[in-house]
């Protein structure tokens, strides 16, 4: 198990905190870090100065699917192209949110596991592992299960976010998705949340059981994100060493 760190769109933070981590999270595309605008050579500079490797965070903006070929095609194409950049940088992981322009149009979700079959084909093909993640909780992301039935459907690695699942079913929802689907799950996202609308906290600062995580994710092997909005190192440090020791507790 890898523990890492979103950084959004910002070297900055990267050069500030990823030092403590094996990876940093960014957050690239739309409104975000622009490979077709930005010089590389700080990047890939704050990458080896904190030994951290690179995972990226696709637009939060772009919708994987909507009711018109033409836009669907355009998605990929540019996701295409932001994935084939993240091959040269070497990254490991490409989260996309599992969004449409209407999750409850069930017959707009076959469009949805295409499209998103289509992502996944131009992320191997530059040798970077797209994992879908969880958003249910907003306005145009799939139902949890929604999610992981299409996911499982179409042999899709997922990033399961523990702190969006809680806003949107509590941990009930957590427990029934990593119950079914836990076996899907390559990369997580960890935050804590407070029903409140607070998240994206310190884990041990909101309402989160972390402790049902050791009973699915035994001995998990993949990538861990802590996604903590602060740069406040011993925060994050601590949130890394909780979840490590929930996700250690049956190994």
């Amino acid at each position: 198990m890898d523990i890492g760190l979103t950084v959004g769109d910002s070297v900055d933070r990267l050069e500030a905190t990823a030092g403590d981590f094996a990876f940093a999270e960014l957050s690239i595309g739309e409104s975000a870090y622009n490979p077709s605008e930005t010089d590389d050579t700080r990047l890939q500079n704050a990458l080896a100065d904190t030994d951290a490797n690179p995972c990226v965070h696709l637009p939060f903006d772009q919708v994987v699917a909507t009711q018109v070929p033409q836009l669907n095609d355009a998605i990929v194409d540019y996701l295409g192209e932001l994935l084939s950049w993240a091959g040269t940088i070497d990254a490991q992981k490409a989260v996309l949110h599992g969004t449409m322009r209407d999750p409850h149009d069930t017959d707009q979700r076959p469009t949805f596991a295409r499209q998103l079959s289509a992502i996944a084909d131009a992320g191997e093909e530059a040798g970077v592992e797209v994992v879908v993640e969880n958003v249910g909780h907003q306005a145009r992301g799939l139902p949890l299960s929604v999610l992981g039935e299409i996911a499982q459907e179409n042999g899709i690695p997922v990033c399961f976010d523990v702190g969006h699942a809680y806003m949107e079913d509590g941990d009930d929802g957590i427990e029934r998705f990593l119950k079914e689907y836990a076996d899907l799950v390559s990369h997580l996202h960890v935050h804590d949340v407070r029903s409140r609308g607070d998240t994206h906290l310190p884990i041990g600062a909101g309402e989160i059981e972390y402790e049902q995580l050791a009973e699915y994710l035994p001995r998990f092997d993949g990538t861990v994100a802590v996604e903590v909005f602060t740069d406040d190192s011993p925060l994050l440090r601590d949130t890394a060493r909780r979840i490590s020791d929930h996700l250690d507790s049956t190994a």
